[in-house]
Order: structure tokens, then sequence, then C-alpha cells
């Protein structure tokens, strides 16, 4: 009975910390130390929504966005955009990190609205560092392994990250 008894006590702290929601800038400086967080809401026009569809495969149609530029001094050391979307009835809250070559840094999970079985354990994010847009780098299957009894959580994770590297792509990159 005590032990049944600990244990719910243990998943219900687990279930309520893992599910709180944090500030994207608290969590910003936590991974980057010492760094400053601006936060910039763009307005995008159809060329841009038009070249982040293009650029992830993923339908965007918001025209407003918020990306959070992290810096050390004068130097930018990565954006960070928070995305949320529905993972089968649930909010998610997504945090992207992308370095300034357009690399994925840090992706954290601010909120998830699913039972935590369905979210992936912590380890299956580090399989996103340093991918980029370019040769399938995130691909569901292919460079990003599925999760069994997450699936729709990995899609949705893997599809966000890119669109999150073609969102600051888009409005930072190299102008042509």
């Amino acid at each position: 009975m005590f032990r049944y008894a600990l244990y719910t006590l243990i998943l219900i702290f687990t279930f309520s910390f893992a599910n709180e929601s944090r500030k994207p800038e608290d969590v910003l400086k936590r991974i980057y130390p010492g760094s400053n967080v601006e936060i910039k809401n763009l307005v995008l026009n159809s060329q841009q929504l038009e070249s982040i569809q293009k650029l992830s495969g993923v339908k965007f149609d918001s025209k407003l966005v918020s990306i959070y530029i992290v810096k050390k001094g004068q130097n930018i050391i990565a954006y960070g955009y928070v995305d949320t979307h529905v993972v089968r009835t649930k909010p998610e809250v997504v945090l992207y990190t992308i370095t300034p070559d357009f690399k994925i840094d840090v992706i954290e999970v601010l909120h998830f609205g699913e039972p935590l079985e369905y979210l992936p354990e912590k380890n299956w994010f580090e399989n996103f560092k340093g991918k980029s847009l370019d040769n399938d780098g995130l691909k569901l299957r292919i460079s990003i392994p599925n999760v069994s009894g997450a699936t729709l959580t990995s899609r949705a994770i893997t599809d966000r990250a890119r669109l999150a590297i073609a969102i600051v792509k888009t409005l930072f990159g190299e102008k042509k």
C-alpha cells in the first residue's frame, strides 16, 4: 500500500512539473547563461510566407511571428522560436533554438497537454542538434528516429523544427 501511494505521489509531482508552463526568455537565459534576450515581433508578407512553406514543407499561414534573439555582448548566439500546435487533441508548446548558421541547437518542450507517455524521452531531442534543412537533415524516420507510442508528437516536433529554421532563415538569412 505504501509503495502504491509513493508511486502515485511521484507520478503527480512528475506530471505537474513536466506540464508546468515556462517563460521562453527564462528558458533561453538558462540554456545560454550570461546572455541577453530580445524579442522581435514581425509581420510576414506573402513572399516570406511562401518561402517559409517552401523551405519547411509545412503549411504555415500565420502572418505574425515572435523571434527571440539571444546575444552575448553584440554577438547573436542563437535565435529562439516558440511554436504552439495541437498534438492529438491538446496543445503543445515547444521552444526551438537555432544557431546563426541555421541549425537546430536545443529543443525544449515548454508545455505538453497530452498524457506524458506520449512525450519522447529527453535524449531523443539530442537527435536534432546540428541538423539543418539540407540533405534530409530533419526528416522523421530518415535522420530523426520515430518514437513508438509517440508518433504524432515525434512528427509534430520534427515538422515544426523544419518550420522554425525556415522562419529564422527567411527573416535573418542572407539577402539574395
